[in-house]
């Protein structure tokens, strides 16, 4: 439980000290903002500064805090540590400049700024991956919360395949519309009571397991290397645990939610509370979750090993809260997380495309050209993924390191933006190496050989594949300080102002 408490300090006294340190580096002040000077009634619009927050929250705040520390645990206490520390240094930071470099230029997304901070050539690999992500993002969460949907916690004894199919199109169809209609007209509407449904759920389950938190486990400081070998399947902690618990950490999926933010802000003042204060407090859910899945884990040792995450998350809440209304109003929370990160996750691949091709949203025939192929794509794979009982797993696979990808990809916007300043780009650069470890590591090493139920990776022996994530994370450290250090050699170059034309001609031209 002490470990548990430290990791909670953490969090609120990281919000208070190093986010302000963050704020203070970034240089908040009284420009307009995309919604204050580019207004479109679509994108860019002026939303209270309440409804921001929880709608920042309920974008970043997937199944990820809930089922992904759930799993997650499962690596030990070392996980109350390893959380926090995460997020306030890596996690909060990058949201931050997500959505606040995104404000300085227009709104725009990780794609177009990568276009303008990193190049011609590195954006277009950017684009591919971000919307190969956003893509798998739509299908995951729609997925999951389908499952939930029709899990006995709800329908009774037993599950359906019909009512996955019709959750899933209902689902669907709340996909198109938040998608397809302004920010203002269903997002920035329900976003407010879903917000706080999700703080109910899980101050419901602090509640619940209050009483026994004293079966958390603690970190042991007699065999500290023993922290690191909890894993019930013998799971490395590098790189697994920082692609089990994105959410929770650090979440590429993030970079792609702030700008969605940034562009109905009504002051960059606002912006610590609205980007690096959500994500602290989505760590703080995550701490909660993964205090319940520790308590289920002890009280029934045999969901440890095999256990689908739904499954442990069912248990937990029948056993924490008999009361079937309060249960089922938790499970609905669960599913909440899930549907609105999936509806914006497709929101930003249409105002993505959009960006890079030059296409006018505020035309509804436009918007629909993008929305309904988008949709197809999604369909098709959630059908594929269905076909057989591990069609699911390796799709979250390939989802989990996409994700982490997505996060190099911003970090690495933030790092240049803040080179070409001259400002410490130093808070960027370290989070962004290691999840360039990470992710290296990840795809260097994992394979079904090397892990059971993996994806297919380049299966290559654990130090071996260590080294070479340690070669390539250093060499692209050192690229994108160069990088950021020629911008500020650059004519016309001015990293707060988004200049399309300049952009798009690439004219930037060495002084």
């Amino acid at each position: 439980m002490i470990t548990f408490l430290i990791g909670v300090a953490i969090l609120i006294g990281g919000y208070f000290t190093y986010g302000k340190f963050v704020e203070h580096v970034f240089g908040p002040d009284d420009r307009k903002t995309p919604a204050t000077e580019n207004p479109d009634g679509v994108d860019r619009l002026v939303l209270p500064h309440w409804k921001n927050m929880l709608i920042q929250l309920l974008n970043i705040a997937g199944i990820g805090p809930v089922i992904g520390v759930i799993l997650g645990i499962k690596f030990g206490a070392i996980v109350f540590i390893l959380l926090p520390l995460g997020n306030v240094l890596g996690g909060a930071v990058h949201d931050y400049f997500s959505g606040m470099v995104s404000m300085r230029n227009n709104g725009y997304n990780v794609p177009a700024l990568s276009r303008k901070f990193l190049g011609k050539g590195p954006s277009k690999i950017v684009m591919t991956l971000i919307s190969v992500a956003l893509i798998l993002v739509g299908a995951v969460f729609t997925n999951t919360p389908a499952q939930l949907i029709n899990t006995p916690i709800l329908v009774g004894s037993h599950v359906s395949p019909t009512l996955f199919w019709v959750a899933v199109a209902c689902i669907f169809i709340y996909y198109f519309l938040s998608t397809f209609f302004p920010i203002d007209k269903i997002i920035g509407r329900i976003y407010p009571v879903f917000g706080g449904l999700l703080i109910l759920a899980s101050l419901a389950i602090l509640v619940g397991i209050a009483p026994n938190l004293n079966v958390l486990d603690n970190i042991s400081f007699s065999d500290f290397g023993s922290n690191f070998n909890k894993h019930p399947a013998g799971q490395p902690i590098l790189p697994m645990l920082f692609v089990t618990i994105a959410c929770g950490i650090i979440s590429g999926f993030h970079s792609t939610q702030s700008p969605l933010v940034a562009r109905t802000e009504f002051s960059e003042k606002t912006g610590r509370q609205t980007f690096y204060g959500m994500m602290i407090l989505e760590g703080l859910i995550g701490m909660i979750w993964a205090a319940g899945g520790m308590y289920i884990y002890h009280k029934f040792p045999e969901l440890i090993t095999g256990a689908s995450g739904v499954k442990v998350l069912s248990t937990l809440v029948n056993d924490v809260l008999p009361f079937a209304p309060i249960s089922v109003l938790v499970v609905v929370g669960v599913i909440v997380l899930a549907i609105t990160s999936g509806d914006t996750s497709l929101r930003s691949l249409r105002l993505t495309i959009a960006e890079l091709f030059g296409i006018d949203q505020a035309s509804t025939k436009n918007r629909l050209l993008l929305t309904v192929p988008m949709f197809a794509i999604c369909l098709a794979i959630i059908f594929w993924s269905n076909l057989d009982k591990e069609g699911f797993n390796i799709l979250w696979n390939y989802f989990s390191w996409s994700n982490q990808l997505m996060a190099v990809c911003s970090l690495c916007v933030t790092v240049a933006y803040l080179r070409s300043k001259n400002k410490n780009f130093w808070i960027a650069l370290l989070p962004c190496m290691f999840m360039v470890f990470i992710t290296a590591f990840y795809i260097l090493w994992v394979s079904p050989t090397n892990l059971k139920g993996a994806p297919v990776g380049f299966g290559l022996e654990y130090n071996t594949a260590r080294a070479l994530a340690v070669f390539i994370a250093v060499g692209l450290g050192v690229w994108l300080v160069k990088r950021g250090k020629k911008l500020t050699t650059m004519a016309n170059f001015d990293p707060d102002k988004w200049n399309s034309e300049i952009d798009e001609k690439n004219k930037y031209q060495p002084k």
